[in-house]
């Protein structure tokens, strides 16, 4: 098994959409990249801990590569917002792949050049790529979020799938 560590704006929508894509077995939400050991959900909506929202994905990679993960991540979220998400503003939601060692670093920086040079976005790429840090679980109220919402398939409305 392989990890991986994204965010993307509020973490409900990332988890419900990679809970959804074969190959991956796990996922949960929480926060990464700040300072604060064990930061509440307060704490990093406060914006003083430097944590942003992310979803935790653990995937087998005979499965489902960390690069088809990568470009789901570019169809579900806008990586030109600088620190939002839609209506969700502030450092927390901002767009971040958090690699977790060197292989990942260099297949995240090739696909954002590709994104870049696509010429799907007129704004510049703002996604941040950093070294994953301490993976703090977010309080279980905000785990499966839209699934216990009843929320439909997001990969069925993106994708055509399931």
């Amino acid at each position: 098994m392989a990890k991986a560590t994204f965010g993307a704006g509020c973490f409900w929508h990332p988890q419900h959409v990679f809970d959804e894509v074969d190959g991956v077995t796990a996922t949960s939400v929480g926060y990464m990249g700040g300072g604060k050991p064990k930061p509440t959900y307060l704490e990093v909506c406060n914006g003083t801990t430097g944590h942003a929202e992310v979803v935790h994905i653990d995937f087998d990679p005979e499965t489902v590569s960390y690069d088809q993960l990568l470009d789901i991540l570019w169809e579900i979220h806008d990586p030109t917002q600088q620190n939002r998400q839609g209506p969700d503003i502030g450092s927390q939601y901002r767009s971040v792949i958090f690699y977790h060692d060197d292989e990942q670093q260099a297949v995240a920086r090739a696909s954002k050049e590709a994104l870049a040079g696509s010429g799907k976005h007129t704004a510049g790429i703002v996604t941040a790529i950093e070294s994953a840090g301490t993976y703090w679980e977010g309080e279980d109220y905000h785990q499966k979020y839209f699934e216990r919402m009843n929320r439909p398939s997001i990969l069925a409305r993106l994708f055509g799938k399931k």
